[in-house]
């Protein structure tokens, strides 16, 4: 599904996110990305949406080469990916219904099409009955979950995901977990960006670590054969 292969990202001004970085991860898996602040996390993400671009090597998406794709083909390859925030990025002065409904409206969907999507995604995620508040009036947790809705509301393939429990207490954070196991047990693909590790230990999925900008820990490589050729 993801392929890194000896990726390196050095930002403006010399400095270096990312370093020789390799490793695949299979469709149908869920993994975190782990690493002390600054580790490379973010950075690695972004480059799968292509947010950021590669200063050196390549990266695969669905047997696609990312590093190779015109500007003009992005749209079409997010349109499989849905990602996810730590700080949600939801607009205030528009329900959650319309939240949700965004990324349907920009790819031109009917609109029933839309309300029938958008209540099954708030339903995934238990806010079936907030579909008119505003962002606002909801709790930390609840916009997190109305981001989530967004973000799988086009039943993306893959699943980027920001320190989406950063903000949250351990309860939430957990909840928010479970949510991202219950998509990945029905096919989606998920990498899930946290500094949490003792929340992870308790998730039992594999983990690729990070420490500035290059893997200390990768175990995926237990997982699946091809990782090893990286």
């Amino acid at each position: 599904m993801i392929r890194f292969d000896n990726i390196s990202k050095r930002y403006p001004g010399g400095f270096d996110a990312l370093s020789r970085v390799s490793f695949h991860l299979p469709r149908g898996q869920l993994a975190y990305l782990t690493g002390h602040s600054g580790a490379g996390k973010s950075t690695l993400l972004k480059l799968i949406a292509l947010i950021e671009r590669p200063t050196r090597g390549q990266i695969f998406l669905d047997g696609v080469n990312l590093t190779n794709i015109r500007n003009r083909r992005i749209p079409q390859i997010r349109r499989h990916i849905g990602i996810i925030f730590q700080n949600h990025h939801l607009l205030y002065d528009r329900r959650v219904f319309d939240n949700v409904a965004m990324p349907l409206v920009i790819q031109g969907y009917r609109h029933r099409e839309i309300n029938k999507r958008v209540r099954a995604a708030l339903d995934q995620v238990g806010l079936l009955n907030k579909e008119k508040a505003n962002p606002i009036t909801l709790s930390g947790g609840e916009q997190q979950r109305v981001g989530i809705a967004r973000a799988i509301v086009h039943k993306p393939t893959l699943l980027l995901a920001d320190e989406p429990t950063g903000n949250l207490d351990p309860d939430l954070s957990r909840e928010i977990m479970a949510l991202f196991a219950r998509f990945n047990m029905f096919g989606t693909t998920v990498l899930i960006a946290s500094h949490d590790l003792d929340l992870i230990r308790q998730t039992g999925f594999p983990s690729i670590s990070l420490n500035k900008g290059t893997i200390e820990h990768n175990d995926l490589l237990t997982l699946d054969p091809l990782a090893r050729a990286v």
